[in-house]
């Protein structure tokens, strides 16, 4: 069974910056800047901007 055309990418189009974060990532990027401390609950995540 063959791919419906509208699933495909489209020959120009890159890859689309992401502006939301999964828990793991903003913790990561929160380690990163120093703003993370050990034993610190991953529920309630200050707010994260992605780099770029």
């Amino acid at each position: 069974m063959t791919q419906h055309n509208s699933f495909k990418a489209s020959m120009g189009a890159g890859k689309k910056n992401r502006t939301v974060l999964k828990r793991f990532e903003r913790v990561d990027l929160l380690k990163k800047r120093g703003q993370w401390k050990d034993g610190q609950r991953v529920i309630g995540l200050r707010k994260t901007t992605p780099e770029e």
